[in-house]
């Protein structure tokens, strides 16, 4: 089998359907091949947040001291299994080098820009689909139970004010009011009004018909293995189905990235972190807006009819087994802060890889060595809600038009 297309994008999840979406909108052929395994996909099962309030990269100063202190107890909220791994040592060493206040400060324009941009399409988009999303932008509740913890939040909060993402602050049992499910004593509440929330499965699945019905071509269970490159470009891409010979190649492969990079002799600098999420029937009424219980960090989301638990930073490379110490630190850290929480009904558990860089930022760009080439994975927490602008960036660059957002500090060799 061969085939011909103008672009050729590697990975079906919400960046590769993006940017076929996009790409379709310019008059692209365009096929997506993907593995096909959408339960253990990130776009499937994970918190669904569209966050502007979350511009701060996950490479920030004070990040290194606390996951040191999580980092061998196997139900905190950042767990490294202890292993001889040299990419990952290697991949630590340039975490902590990121982890600073300058390289902070240079990040949050260009992840709020990101962001707000990405909430607005989602709000588009989500009108044009088949099937209810339940995309709502009701905000994001940063819950703490703690007084240290509060204090952080409100720094951070003061410093996405400068950014010009707005917040409310809710002292104590002022918060109950607004969310009647909190338990009793907790610290304080900043509300963030500018978020959404979103049921990824749903407006992936939604997406995915869509740019179908404009053309593009959507194949699962297909494996890329292997690359033919002539000069400077990619001229033919070897796959359990045949051969492929497109004009453009888009990598949005997630944590798949560096597998395939390399096949390129590319280095793509990321880790996989596992992430665990439970679905639950959400009780009439209740759970209405989103929460994000920070000394947790668990996420608490309503889908509809359902309520996910999401959270866990879990480094374990590619292992895709579930951990049920994990799952329960879940189930623990929800109960923490809220009633009820045992009493809900189970509908889903799922597990799956979240592509992490070590400075908390994408790899979004056209290689540099190979000129028909353009990265569009490593975006870690905030794929989701980064996927729709990626897309139209992808889009963008595919068509040699300018991306509208300064990306030299997503290069994807930025790491050599």
């Amino acid at each position: 089998m061969s085939n011909k297309t103008d672009v050729l994008i590697i990975g079906g999840g919400i960046i590769g359907i993006s940017s076929a979406y996009c790409l379709a909108d310019l008059g692209c052929d365009v096929t997506v091949i993907d593995l096909g395994r959408d339960e253990l996909a990130s776009s499937y099962g994970n918190a669904g947040l569209v966050c502007p309030s979350h511009s701060v990269p996950l490479a920030a100063p004070g990040v290194m001291g606390e996951g040191l202190k999580w980092m061998f107890d196997p139900e905190s909220p950042f767990y490294i299994r202890p292993r001889i791994d040299l990419n990952l040592f290697r991949w630590l060493m340039k975490f902590r080098s990121s982890a600073n206040q300058k390289h902070v400060d240079r990040a949050v324009p260009l992840l709020r820009d990101l962001h707000l941009a990405s909430r607005d399409l989602f709000s588009e988009w989500s009108d044009l689909l088949e099937v209810d999303s339940h995309y709502e932008r009701r905000g994001l509740f940063y819950v703490y139970d703690s007084d240290k913890g509060l204090q952080s939040g409100l720094h951070e909060a003061d410093l996405m004010r400068e950014a010009n993402i707005p917040s409310t602050v809710h002292l104590g049992s002022e918060a109950i009011g607004l969310v009647p499910e909190l338990r009793e004593g907790l610290a304080g509440v900043i509300h963030y009004p500018d978020d959404a929330h979103v049921d990824p499965a749903r407006f992936v699945d939604g997406l995915a018909q869509r740019a179908v019905d404009k053309g593009v071509t959507l194949i699962h269970e297909v494996e890329a293995v292997g690359f033919e490159t002539k000069d400077d470009q990619i001229i033919k891409v070897r796959t359990t189905l045949g051969d492929f010979m497109p004009e453009q190649v888009v990598l949005a492969s997630g944590a798949w990235t560096p597998e395939l990079a390399a096949m390129l002799k590319l280095r793509a600098v990321i880790q996989p972190a596992k992430g665990y999420s439970i679905t639950y029937a959400r009780p009439a009424e209740a759970f209405s807006i989103p929460m994000l219980l920070v000394e947790s960090r668990v996420a608490v989301t309503p889908m509809g009819p359902n309520l996910r638990l999401a959270g866990t930073l879990e480094m374990v490379g590619m292992d895709l087994g579930i951990n049920e110490r994990r799952l329960n630190a879940i189930n623990k850290g929800a109960a923490r802060y809220l009633n009820g929480v045992d009493s809900l009904d189970h509908i889903e558990t799922w597990r799956g890889l979240r592509p992490c860089t070590p400075d908390g930022l994408p790899l979004l760009g056209r290689s540099e060595r190979l000129n028909n080439l353009v990265f569009a994975a490593g975006h870690a927490m905030i794929g989701l809600s980064l996927g729709p602008v990626t897309g139209q960036v992808v889009a963008r660059l595919v068509a040699g038009e300018d991306p509208g957002f300064d990306l030299n500090m997503t290069k994807p060799e930025r790491f050599g």
